[in-house]
């Protein structure tokens, strides 16, 4: 008998053979596939691209108002617009040298051929503590076409954006009152590492032979000058100090924003200069110092003396500020010394050294900056200066001259130096 057949039986036929042919099920899966294999490959290409291309750009933007900023603070009659057109020029400068397919690099271009066009920014100029800080912000967006594979998922186009903020204080405008507490005691006349050129011998004195220093000569002990003749600490501290005062002569040549005082100490406190506008009465004070310079070690007093002069609650370097039209400065002590507390004896004294660290502790509760400078020191001064500094940038060990007066140097620029901060 013939097999009975149904109207659906050649398509069941068909999709049954489909099904079973493996060849024709591979063709399907595959056709169903590889265009989201595709797409997804492709999306993976482009989110990689679009993290290099925000990159580019943030560190564009992040240039653009870093040097905007600067522009501003050394030239404070550019508009608003002046500068957020130099930030456009200069991020799409930087940006279209990280990207190349970025487009035009020209600097003015129609702003439909301009990807960067769309930025937008905001300048502020306020007064601040330390004088006139201007902050640029600048906001940019760019758009970026996506790979074939990603259209595939109907994604054209990817757009990045970011923002840049800098904040910068024109070096000009910055106001101080500055003391300098300096060690006048007698291993301050033992010698550097540096060889004095200018003469062919002299005495070099050392904790070995100081005990000899008064014996005159055909006595025993004397002690013979001897070639070659290396600099006295006290040498190197009146060049490091130097080149200190003569930075805040460069950030304020007419002496209108810096005020200095120096005082200098061994077992006693000397007389002080006083505080004085520019630098010369501090230069004059410290060029006075002997040469060879004798007695024990206590740095109390000379701290006394500078929180005196320039705590908060005697208005005498305020009052002398606003006389010159500075609304705000910055305080700060420069301590220095080459050795540990002893008080007139040649052992540490701990109740001078916590003495001391008082004094420190005082001023900086008041607001007051100090540096600390351990020239050549034993452990307890290093532990000492580097307890009494308000941070650990503030705090120096120089082993040479040469360290001294580099750490001198840095001091002065870190009061006097116009600050620039990218903010985010």
């Amino acid at each position: 008998m013939d097999m009975m057949t149904t109207p659906h039986s050649p398509k069941k036929s068909l999709i049954s053979r489909l099904w079973h042919d493996r060849a024709g099920n591979f063709g399907v899966i595959t056709a169903i596939i590889l265009p989201v294999a595709a797409a997804t490959a492709g999306v993976a290409l482009d989110f990689n691209q679009m993290v290099q291309v925000r990159l580019a750009l943030q560190d564009s933007a992040d240039s653009a108002v870093l040097s905007a900023a600067n522009a501003l603070a050394k030239n404070n009659s550019m508009s608003d617009e002046e500068v957020l057109d130099f930030a456009r020029k200069f991020m799409k400068a930087q940006f279209n040298n990280a990207v190349p397919q970025a487009g035009n690099d020209e600097a003015d271009v129609p702003a439909e051929e301009d990807p960067l066009a769309g930025a937008v920014g905001n300048v502020e100029r306020e007064l601040g503590v330390t004088g006139k800080t201007v902050e640029v912000t600048l906001t940019t967006e760019y758009t970026m076409p996506t790979n074939g594979m990603t259209s595939l998922l109907g994604w054209k186009e990817a757009t990045v954006s970011v923002t840049a903020t800098a904040q910068s204080t024109p070096e000009s405008k910055a106001a101080l009152s500055m003391y300098l507490v300096l060690d006048r005691s007698g291993s301050m006349a033992f010698t550097t590492d540096s060889v004095d050129t200018a003469v062919s011998s002299c005495v070099n004195y050392s904790a070995a032979n100081w005990a000899y220093k008064d014996v005159l000569p055909g006595r025993n002990n004397y002690i013979n000058p001897s070639n070659p003749c290396y600099v006295k600490k006290m040498a190197a501290l009146k060049a490091a100090s130097a080149t200190l005062l003569q930075q805040l002569v460069t950030a304020d040549p007419k002496s209108e924003r810096s005020r200095v005082g120096a005082v200098s100490y061994n077992d006693s406190t000397q007389a002080a200069s006083g505080m004085a506008w520019g630098v010369s009465t501090a230069s004059t004070y410290i060029s006075a110092l002997p040469t060879v310079p004798t007695g024990g070690t206590d740095a109390s007093g000379g701290m006394k003396a500078a929180f005196d002069a320039l705590k908060s609650s005697v208005a005498t370097e305020k009052t002398a500020h606003a006389a010159k039209g500075n609304t705000g400065f910055e305080r700060y002590i420069v301590l220095m010394t080459d050795g540990e507390m002893t008080g007139n004896s040649s052992n540490w004294n701990s109740t001078i050294d916590n003495l001391v660290r008082t004094r420190c502790t005082e001023a900086k509760n008041d607001g007051i900056k100090i540096f600390t400078v351990a020239f050549m020191a034993p452990t307890r001064g290093k532990s000492l200066l580097s307890a009494c500094a308000s941070s650990l940038s503030n705090y120096y060990e120089p082993q040479t001259m040469s360290d001294l007066v580099k750490a001198f140097e840095d001091i002065g620029k870190a009061a006097a130096k116009a600050s620039t901060l990218l903010t985010n």
